[in-house]
């Protein structure tokens, strides 16, 4: 019997953010997989527009185990995390003990293939890091959206700090994420358009809601 997946399944009850007041808790499932859709988006956009060659489904993949050790170690507010060097060097080994242990928790022939990923260590890994690294920002920058939408001002320095953070980066990608993708975040159902476009209406019929004609 191997416990691996199993283990990974309790990404659900880790949450994110334990120093700020949340108006809806975020745990790093959720914060996974939203980090994978954007590491994904973001490596298209680099194929399709900036000329470049990534792996968009290993970049997910790299994203969606990107935080996986904190099952073990929980999820260290940031400003603990790097208030010192000290701090960061005995939390990084922490980190690392803790992926060789959810490692070894898989068959034999499957470990170095998942240490690969939850490391980033792979031959094409180098280019994709920082795709990883900036999707990892940018769903947090959403978290931090969605949160002043609700009327939470503890999250604003935050919203401004890692926007800006992003934009350091200097990776055309995320530029283009945050100007034509971002700002919808901000937005009500209704200011997206999304009932509309999709023809979104009551079927008396069914008793159900149906689309009446295909999202272009």
């Amino acid at each position: 019997m191997y416990h691996f997946f199993a283990m990974l399944s309790r990404m659900k009850y880790i949450n994110r953010w334990g120093l700020m007041r949340n108006t809806r808790l975020e745990n790093i499932c959720e914060h996974s997989l939203e980090a994978a859709l954007v590491a994904h988006a973001l490596a298209t956009l680099g194929n399709r527009l900036f000329g470049k060659t990534y792996d968009p489904e290993r970049a997910a993949m790299l994203a969606v185990l990107h935080d996986a050790s904190e099952i073990i170690t929980g999820d260290m507010p940031t400003p603990v995390k790097y208030y010192s060097e000290e701090i960061r060097r005995a939390y990084t080994e922490v980190e690392d003990r803790a992926v060789e242990h959810l490692v070894s928790m898989l068959p034999e022939e499957l470990r170095q293939d998942y240490l690969s990923l939850m490391t980033q260590e792979g031959p094409e890994d180098e280019a994709l890091r920082p795709l990883v690294k900036a999707a990892d920002r940018i769903s947090a920058l959403i978290k931090c959206v969605e949160e002043r939408r609700s009327g939470n001002r503890d999250f604003l320095k935050a919203e401004q700090t890692i926007q800006q953070t992003v934009t350091e980066m200097g990776l055309p990608e995320a530029d283009y994420f945050l100007r034509e993708f971002l700002p919808s975040y901000g937005l009500t159902l209704e200011e997206q358009d999304y009932t509309r476009s999709a023809g979104l209406h009551f079927d008396e019929t069914t008793s159900q809601m149906v689309f009446s004609k295909a999202l272009k």
